[in-house]
């Protein structure tokens, strides 16, 4: 009789599971139909005719974007013309950008490249390029239409943050080779590094200048500049905490995915001999920038100055298509060795200066954060 009654029980909970599958699958295809509804209805009665297969690539890139801003669909041609970004060099304006709120938003411009010269600026809302509203476009539609070959001109409008009117940039695209890393001694003591991007000949750049650096018997410190680098790759980001640290965990990973659940630590050998460490970081500081700054402040190695970075706490992953484009999605967040996550907080300096005038220009006689940095390591 027990038997019998614990069998119907299970019978029950069986059957309510099959029930809830079966209805959840039945939402799903009666939207699938919907949907197919809604595509024919466009293609028979909207006032212009409608390129199908350019719909279904929006139709995609919508269903990715509303997850969040950095998930998108890459067509065949994007997806290849993203190949060659990490490799240090690529063709274009020199800016990161992402999505905030539907909006397309710089994240950084790169130092030396037409975007940083004409004086775009992170944190800019793009609002218009050449005579075509962005507004409402996806991040991939904007990035094409600011593409282009080598030395033609785009015309940007953005909006910017304390200024009432739109302020209007005349660009002329260029192959942007990046030099990731830039190094000079300060004051004959100082060693200061600028990290521009995470490619994948950066930590070796900063390994060798660091040791050209310690070469000299005065240094008091290194200033690491991360202002501006809008990230890039992760492997980079730990060999270089990893420059600076003994031990100690560095960053980690937290996904649904258990085999995406991961740790990384410090290995033993403070490439800088534990001399002091200052951190420049901004609002164009994300990603793999908010790693070694947050790490590193979690620690207590560094001293970080300037301004709260930009808050992109995400892993993506590019996945390729069947049909050789990608989708690039978000498969994990970023915790730092505190436990906390940098994603949409950032990280905050531990001694805030904010840039001085409409002047402002790195490392140059009207960059405050810079200088700030070299007085408090002279003393």
């Amino acid at each position: 009789m027990i038997l019998t009654k614990r069998f119907f029980i299970f019978f029950i909970i069986l059957l309510f599971t099959f029930q809830k599958s079966f209805s959840e699958n039945t939402d799903l295809y009666k939207k699938i139909d919907l949907f197919g509804e809604v595509l024919e209805k466009i293609s028979k009665e909207y006032v212009d005719e409608v390129d199908q297969s350019k719909s279904m690539d929006s139709a995609i890139n919508g269903l990715l974007q509303s997850l969040d801003p950095y998930s998108a669909y890459m067509t065949p041609e994007s997806f290849e013309g993203m190949q060659t970004e990490t490799s240090g060099e690529f063709g274009g304006l020199g800016i990161e950008v992402g999505m905030e709120a539907g909006v397309v938003k710089v994240i950084s411009p790169i130092d030396n490249t037409p975007a940083s010269k004409a004086g775009l600026k992170a944190g800019d809302y793009i609002v218009k390029i050449n005579n075509t509203q962005v507004q409402g476009k996806t991040l991939m539609q904007a990035v094409d239409l600011m593409r282009g070959p080598v030395g033609s001109s785009i015309e940007i409008t953005v909006r910017r943050r304390g200024v009432k009117k739109a302020l209007t940039f005349n660009i002329t695209r260029e192959v942007i080779q990046v030099q990731s890393v830039k190094s000079e001694l300060i004051d004959n003591n100082i060693g200061y590094i600028r990290l521009t991007s995470f490619n994948e000949n950066s930590s070796e750049q900063i390994k060798e200048k660091i040791n050209k650096l310690n070469k000299n018997k005065d240094l008091k410190g290194y200033i690491l500049d991360l202002r501006n680098n809008p990230g890039g790759l992760l492997s980079q980001a730990i060999k270089i905490s990893d420059f600076f640290l003994d031990n100690g965990e560095i960053v980690s990973t937290r996904s649904r995915q258990a085999s995406e659940n991961r740790k990384w630590f410090a290995k033993k050998g403070d490439l800088t001999n534990g001399k002091t460490l200052i951190i420049l970081i901004n609002y164009g500081s994300a990603s793999a920038s908010e790693i070694v700054a947050g790490a590193l402040k979690d620690h207590k190695r560094a001293i970080i100055l300037g301004e709260n970075s930009y808050g992109k706490g995400s892993v993506q992953s590019i996945i390729p298509l069947k049909n050789r484009g990608a989708i690039r999605l978000t498969i994990a967040k970023y915790y730092l060795p505190s436990g906390k996550s940098i994603s949409e907080v950032g990280v905050t300096p531990d001694i805030e200066v904010t840039e001085g005038s409409d002047d402002f220009k790195f490392n140059s006689e009207t960059d405050n954060q810079l200088n700030f940095a070299i007085k408090l390591l002279n003393g």
